[in-house]
């Protein structure tokens, strides 16, 4: 007879060679070398050919500088949805894009020139090209060491040839809808940038300008008199040349009052803020007026030969200043339609520098904000100065160079929002509104945001005064001055940007871009060309026609910042509204801005800013994608040492579950050892029910773009029902049963399909920790090359055949267990045990527990690895020393030491440990384990 065995090699202890310490930021790179080597994406796309198709459209950001925080939250985000999505069984392209044209790339190359000026336009061009074409590289480089997966070798760039033509393209097409013309009127200015602002490139910052109260006496000697003058109030001194209105409210009170600085007339709400912002002491109402009593009335300007009239207008409020508002239509919107209404001049003299051309002596040639303080001082000297100090507001800024904008009145080309063109009924606007409720917004709060939006945006102004762009394609006639309105010889110009790109509109003749013979209808055939480029946000907002082809147009999610309502969401709708009557988008997502620790936002100038290389560099990606995962990210999110180093422990302990799953698989094979659900145990089989739930929640979460749902539940599930609780019961079955038992292979089917279906819930998140299990995960038939190419599992395939009954019963066991396992943990502290093992649990449930008694006589059999300990008893009364427990009402249980000896093998106390005379040191279950082993061999 053979040599007895060798107790401890009988034991199935865990091998795997999935290491405990992750070093991330050392096996990430190799990871991304080895998917690029296998042409992963591709592959991906080419497992789900057939697929139904999911389109997640790209936001292009700026390729200047490092990526910040903000933008690998948002990159995470997008591959995370197209991962899930892929995952869930979709064909999900994702074509990664960059708006290279503009302010921010011009602004970076006149810096390392030290000037435009110093090169042509072409070489200018070229140069911004160049700077693109470089950070887009090292864009691509990061976004990739994220894990994000992509169409990274071919991504779309505004700046290349066919976008540029679709850009040229569609402007053409607005412009021949009849929606495009082009006018006076004031836009954002940017003097240190000299060129017009879109409303989505204006930030408000903090400013402090000079506040002035300025009569404006009554100049047309009818009540009450022109000894009354009317007072205005503006932070604005450097606009009061050109003013040219007082409006009043016509709903409003106003007062006549008696002052020691005259008598003065304003709003009857607003004597108090008079007296108080201009030290004035006495103030008796002499006589009081409705606001329409001074429509067309005549004020005389404080400082120029000019009567003024009193116009009429609802947007003149009692919140600040006099209720009578200073207006110069050149200045400002409210200003400029009021100017319209009432036939008003719209003068703005003033050059690209903001410099005034016209005017008195003493602020001609001035800078507007050098011009403030000489026009505080002409009114002081005149005598129409009331009152003057410092205002600290919020004021618009230039969203580059971070100097104050003005409102300018210029020539501009302007999208009319409220156009009805020829084969429509309704107006631009109108339709853009219409589909702004067709769309899913996620917050819902971003439906009424860009509702409100497009309700009250002025005309799009869609010109620039700079070389970095899409020209804008209008030709004039040399002889007449008329502009060409041949759309087919104007669609010639696409033609040569095809070819060469937009580059082709300064390097070539008029007559070249024209067809042959290009006439006017004077006759010439001399043209010249307009110089103004497109607004960036028209060539952004246009990557929907010049992306998404086919089916994939609309797409089915856009994902940015809340900054983009009016910016790329915004100008998007737009240019898809105008150009195929419909919004681009069948649903948007919006994110937060990150915070640091004290909620501030990150930037380099406070010191806190982290950037994503760092965090790839300290923890790895797959850290910084779990912290984006466990964000809820619709609103601001915050990132610090201290929020890393938690995520650190929470992604070790998810880890360890998967390290202890893959260590009890070792020698696993599903094709050849995995049971059929009938053959498992009653408690594998509940488990793999409720991994069915979690992987179905899972998946809704998913859909909805809840990460951190999925996040929280994978977490606690890893932790808490598997770590403490399952796996922990299982370590005496998987450890000491015979290798292939049939209860041990029972353990075996449920750990690898719950593994298998967890690494693939976790994958849009921890892209390389998943890829890293997966490789060593036992395979079946159907397995794939990489996670990635997996789909989720399907909940009715890990769902098992146990009834409701039973899966209630084990909810409720689950219960006892956490009771039984306070009281052990009383007992091991008052030394009463050492270990579980060394315990019997004596229970009894009385009437507080209806049914808990019946239940415990049932499974009794099941107690003992249930609550890992050696032995259970299920007491007809309560026994002697009983403890109720605290955490199930009705419970009663006392903790004694087990009977007979340890178990040299299983370490269970039993009192039939000596009765084999071949292992006289083991108990009667290793012994059955035992004999299977032996006649195994």
């Amino acid at each position: 007879m053979a040599e007895p065995l060798e107790l401890k090699k009988t034991l199935n202890l865990p091998k795997t060679d999935f290491p405990m310490k992750a070093s991330l930021p050392q096996n990430e790179p190799k990871q991304l070398a080895a998917w690029e080597e296998a042409h992963l994406y591709e592959k991906i796309l080419e497992t789900r050919k057939g697929k139904p198709l999911f389109v997640l459209h790209d936001g292009p950001p700026y390729p200047t500088g490092t990526i910040h925080l903000g933008t690998g939250l948002n990159k995470i985000l997008k591959d995370m949805i197209v991962k899930s999505e892929s995952m869930a069984g979709h064909y999900a392209p994702y074509v990664p894009g960059w708006d290279c044209h503009g302010l921010p790339i011009e602004t970076q190359v006149e810096k390392e020139l030290g000037g435009k000026a110093k090169v042509s336009a072409p070489e200018f061009r070229k140069l911004c090209r160049e700077f693109a074409n470089r950070y887009v590289e090292q864009h691509k480089r990061d976004f990739k060491r994220l894990g994000v997966f992509g169409r990274w070798n071919d991504p779309y760039l505004t700046m290349n040839f066919d976008y540029e033509a679709t850009i040229a393209g569609a402007f053409l097409e607005f412009m021949e809808k009849g929606y495009v013309y082009r006018g006076r009127k004031p836009v954002y200015w940017c003097l240190h940038d000299r060129t017009a602002l879109a409303e989505a490139e204006v930030e408000y910052e903090d400013h402090t300008s000079p506040s002035v109260w300025v009569k404006f006496a009554i100049a047309d000697g009818q009540k009450p008199g022109n000894e009354v003058s009317a007072v205005i109030w503006t932070t604005t001194p450097w606009t009061l040349p050109h003013n040219r209105a007082l409006a009043f409210h016509p709903d409003y009170d106003y007062a006549v009052v008696d002052t020691e600085k005259g008598a003065l007339l304003l709003a009857v709400d607003r004597i108090a803020a008079l007296q108080s912002e201009c030290n004035i002491k006495e103030a008796g109402v002499r006589e009081t007026f409705k606001g329409s009593e001074f429509e067309g009335r005549k004020f005389q300007h404080p400082f120029l030969p000019l009567r003024v009239p009193g116009i009429l207008a609802d947007y003149v409020t009692l919140d600040q200043g006099s209720g009578i508002v200073h207006t110069a239509p050149g200045h400002g919107a409210d200003d400029f339609y009021s100017g319209q209404k009432y036939g008003l001049e719209t003068y703005a003299p003033l050059d690209d520098r903001g410099v005034y051309v016209e005017g008195l002596p003493e602020y001609k040639g001035k800078n507007v904000f050098e011009a403030n303080p000489i026009i505080v001082k002409l009114l002081r000297d005149r005598g129409a100065l009331l009152g003057h100090h410092e205002y600290k507001h919020t004021y618009p800024h230039c969203w580059r160079c971070h100097n104050p904008v003005i409102f300018r009145a210029t020539e501009q080309w302007f999208i009319k929002m409220d156009a009805i063109v020829p084969g429509r009924d309704k107006t631009f606007r109108q339709e853009a509104l219409d589909e702004v409720e067709g769309v899913k917004w996620i917050p819902a709060w971003g439906e009424e945001r860009i509702y409100e939006m497009v309700e009250k945006r002025p005309d799009w102004c869609v010109s620039r005064q700079r070389f970095w762009g899409v020209p804008i394609i209008v030709f004039y006639c040399d002889t007449c001055g008329k502009r060409l309105e041949d759309f087919a010889a104007l669609r010639n110009v696409l033609d040569w940007f095809r070819k060469e790109g937009a580059d082709a509109w300064y390097q070539h003749t008029p007559e070249e871009l024209l067809p042959a013979g290009t006439k006017c209808s004077c006759g010439s055939t001399k043209w010249r060309q307009e110089h103004d480029i497109l607004d960036v946000w028209f060539d952004s907002g246009s990557s929907n026609l010049a992306v998404l082809h086919g089916a994939e147009w609309p797409a089915d999610i856009y994902l940015e910042g809340p900054d983009q309502y009016r910016g790329w969401f915004q100008s998007s709708l737009l240019v898809a509204t105008g150009i195929k009557n419909a919004a681009p988008f069948r649903g948007v997502v919006t994110h937060g801005w990150t915070l640091d620790e004290q909620g501030r936002p990150m930037s380099k100038s406070l010191g806190n800013a982290v950037e994503p290389a760092e965090i790839c560099e300290k923890w790895g990606a797959d850290l910084l994608r779990l912290w984006v995962a466990s964000q809820e990210y619709q609103a601001d999110v915050k990132m610090s040492e201290r929020v890393m180093t938690q995520l650190s422990e929470a992604y070790r302990k998810i880890r360890n579950t998967f390290r202890f799953a893959l260590g009890n698989l070792a020698n696993f094979d599903p094709s050849r050892d995995s049971l059929p659900d009938d053959q498992m145990e009653e408690i594998d089989r509940w488990m793999l029910d409720r991994t069915a739930e979690l992987s179905r929640k899972c998946r809704e979460w998913y859909a909805g773009y809840e990460f951190h749902r999925v996040y929280h539940a994978i977490h606690d599930y890893c932790v808490v029902d598997l770590s403490s609780f399952y796996f922990d019961v299982l370590k005496d079955r998987l450890y000491t049963k015979a290798p292939r038992s049939k209860s041990r292979r029972s353990a075996q089917t449920a750990v690898w399909k719950i593994t298998s279906a967890l690494v693939r819930l976790l994958a849009p998140i921890l892209v390389f920790t998943t890829e890293e299990i997966w490789k060593m995960l036992p395979v079946d038939k159907q397995a794939t090359g990489s996670v990635h190419q997996a789909e989720f599992a399907a909940p009715d395939s890990l769902a098992s055949s146990i009834s409701r009954e039973a899966a209630e019963q084990w909810a409720r066991l689950a219960q006892v267990r956490s009771a039984v396992l306070v009281a052990l943990e009383q007992a091991r502290a008052a030394k009463a045990i050492g270990g579980g093992l060394e315990a019997k649990v004596k229970l009894y449930a009385g009437s507080e527990a209806p049914g808990l008694q019946k239940l415990l006589q049932e499974r009794r059999g099941v107690l003992p690895a249930l609550f890992i300990v050696s032995q259970v008893e299920v007491e007809p009364a309560p026994p002697e020393g009983v403890v109720q427990s605290e955490v199930l009402p009705g419970l009663a249980i006392k903790i004694e030491r087990a009977d007979g000896a340890k178990c040299e093998r299983c370490w269970n106390y039993s009192t039939h440990v000596g009765e084999n005379p071949r292992y006289p040191t083991v108990c009667e279950r290793c012994t059955e384990a035992l004999a299977e082993i032996e006649s195994a061999a």
